[in-house]
């Protein structure tokens, strides 16, 4: 019997469907052993949010500083043949749950020398949330084998304005002339052919896996024009979270303050900067061909587009 581990934290509900998806093939099969970790913060996080609360947890979500879980509901010693990781993007970093639960002691157990499949859902922007997962998972000692990111249907234009409208109102289509947030349900229903990949290797033989199981099925699809931006924004949150973490504890007056110069500063930049940037990065494209092949490359892998 093959073990699999899901490990997943939803507040809209959407990246679960997404889990739901994927692992159905896995459940569907006799010889597979499906457990399924939802990650419950001490706190609860609101959802919706409210508008300056979601930014309070900015400054802990972009340094990656763990937040307490309730006790969590699986055997921390036991061996799986495979984790599924499914996590949400909060300003570029692994969504806070995750962040906690790979600082844990029974993640340290759980996924050292185990094959790890990271699964995400988001509006669009993830290279950067990826890039510290397989940091951390190197550490653990854990096998990145694949990768699958699904994204926000609405583009990446309308997502500006779509998905923080989710985050505060509590619905996919807040107003009749915004467009639906969201990834596609059809896209969603789709995913399972991923985990119709996963058993066909889980079900081969009773050796570990060792290389991607999802090539060649569009596990993740990278927007070129996007990489830069995202290195760029991920410097900036860096910078910013630190100056917004020393000026006090998540609901301080300070640190509210700090976040309303902060929030006209984002708004800012991203009707202009944004704009002139994408358009400088247009007409200099040519001139960086074989460079940003080479990214794509690797921010594909390794499962590849």
């Amino acid at each position: 019997m093959r073990q699999v581990l899901v490990v997943h934290f939803s507040q809209t509900g959407q990246l679960d469907r997404l889990v739901q998806s994927v692992c159905a093939p896995l459940q569907a099969c006799s010889d597979i052993q499906v457990d399924f970790l939802a990650l419950q913060p001490a706190q609860p996080f609101p959802f919706p949010w409210p508008f300056l609360g979601f930014f309070r947890i900015f400054p802990e979500t972009v340094l990656q500083r763990p937040q307490p879980l309730l006790p969590l509901t699986v055997e921390a010693d036991k061996r799986y043949d495979l984790v599924i990781l499914a996590y949400q993007v909060w300003f570029l970093s692994p969504s806070l749950p995750l962040t906690s639960f790979l600082a844990s002691p029974e993640a340290a157990r759980l996924l050292k020398d185990t094959p790890v499949v990271t699964l995400i859902g988001c509006r669009n922007m993830w290279l950067m949330a990826q890039e510290k997962v397989k940091l951390r998972l190197a550490e653990l000692g854990a096998r990145l084998v694949d990768n699958i990111a699904l994204t926000d249907a609405c583009g990446t234009a309308a997502s500006f304005l779509a998905t923080p409208l989710w985050l505060f109102t509590g619905r996919q289509k807040a107003y009749s002339w915004v467009p639906r947030a969201g990834i596609d349900p059809a896209e969603i229903a789709a995913a399972s052919r991923f985990g119709e990949a996963m058993v066909t290797r889980l079900s081969a033989d009773g050796l570990p896996i060792e290389q991607p199981m999802l090539k060649g099925l569009g596990a993740v699809t990278i927007d070129e024009k996007l990489i830069a931006s995202e290195k760029v924004g991920n410097r900036s949150f860096q910078l910013w979270s630190r100056l917004l973490a020393a000026l006090g504890p998540q609901q301080s007056r300070r640190r509210g303050v700090g976040l309303v110069v902060y929030i006209v500063f984002l708004l800012c930049l991203i009707v202009t900067v944004v704009p002139l940037s994408a358009l400088l990065k247009k007409l200099l494209a040519p001139l960086f061909k074989a460079r940003i092949q080479r990214e794509k490359a690797y921010f594909a892998g390794p499962s590849g587009e």
